[in-house]
């Protein structure tokens, strides 16, 4: 069992940045098969990729809509993963939720993914 847990949401303008974080829990966690991602949910909408990260290796991938903006990171020592945002627009406005999966193979694949945390909400005002 995993459990993932969001901070760091909130309320912001076009232009400016955001830090998400996440926490991940669990004996089940493997550092050396597992990758985290970060997905995105506005409402009325479908859950969309948004970055991820394998956790062994540090390769990451990004959403063509948020390429060159949004850097994602983890911690190892701490079993954090860490979402820049900067240069917010209206449209990055959602929940924005941490999941984690073993063996992902494809990472923009919500099937691929296991545990998932409760989510924090970003709204950015233009």
């Amino acid at each position: 069992q995993v459990q993932l847990v969001e901070s760091g949401g909130g309320l912001v303008q076009a232009g400016d940045s955001l830090r998400l974080n996440c926490e991940v829990f669990g004996r089940t966690f493997n550092r050396y098969r597992n990758t985290v991602g970060w997905f995105r949910q506005a409402p009325g909408k479908e859950r969309e990729f948004v970055a991820a990260i394998r956790w062994y290796s540090g390769t990451t991938d990004y959403a063509e809509s948020v390429k060159g903006r949004f850097t994602i990171s983890r911690d190892n020592a701490k079993l954090t993963v860490d979402l820049q945002m900067n240069s917010l627009k209206a449209e990055d406005t959602a929940m924005y939720f941490c999941e984690t999966g073993r063996n992902v193979i494809t990472t923009m694949s919500a099937s691929e993914y296991d545990y998932w945390g409760q989510g924090t909400q970003v709204t950015v005002s233009s």
